[in-house]
């Protein structure tokens, strides 16, 4: 009798932890990219995965009451490093809001677990960077996806909420940037 009892709790902890797995997987499939977005004291890792210009194109169609920022950068763009403090800090200032910053890595695969993870791990963006094979990326993709930019040249900032769309190609000033979530924030 003790063993039946015994292998019933063993069972019914095995299915609690099956459904919370199931739950958490749930709600990290809510957002295909699966972004998050971290507060200082929280370290999230690097993960070198590679997401396709297919879910990154659907990343940026998305239509609903959230601020997509999504900045595309390079760890050896001196303009785009430059940049990425200012987005740094309104991240923690929105903290808690209905925005989301993504910043796509457009490095050589063979710099993604080097300078990339350095990059990533250093400011402490593990939850915010997604790896993008730049090669993957054709005209088509430009075209379906920018008004104005044609990946010619980064850092690139793409704003979206709802069906209001900034673009902005170079450097983005402090300023700039405040400017722009503010009009979208309205």
């Amino acid at each position: 009798m003790k063993k039946i009892i015994l292998s019933m709790f063993v069972m019914a902890a095995i299915y609690s932890c099956k459904n919370k797995d199931q739950k958490s997987e749930q709600a990290a499939a809510t957002d295909s990219l699966s972004v998050h977005q971290s507060a200082d004291t929280e370290k999230i890792a690097f993960v070198n995965k590679e997401t396709s210009p297919e879910e990154l194109t659907q990343h940026l169609a998305k239509n609903n009451d959230t601020l997509y920022i999504t900045n595309f950068f390079a760890t050896w763009c001196g303009p785009c490093m430059q940049e990425i403090p200012s987005f740094k800090e309104k991240m923690q200032e929105l903290k808690g809001k209905p925005v989301k910053f993504t910043f796509v890595n457009l490095d050589e695969k063979a710099d993604w677990d080097s300078a990339v993870k350095n990059f990533v791990e250093e400011n402490n963006l593990g939850g915010n960077v997604i790896l993008v094979d730049g090669t993957k990326l054709d005209q088509k993709f430009f075209t379906t996806n920018f008004k104005q930019w044609t990946g010619g040249s980064i850092p690139f900032t793409y704003m979206r909420k709802g069906e209001k769309v900034e673009e902005y190609s170079g450097l983005m000033t402090e300023e700039a940037l405040n400017s722009k979530i503010s009009s979208l924030l309205q």
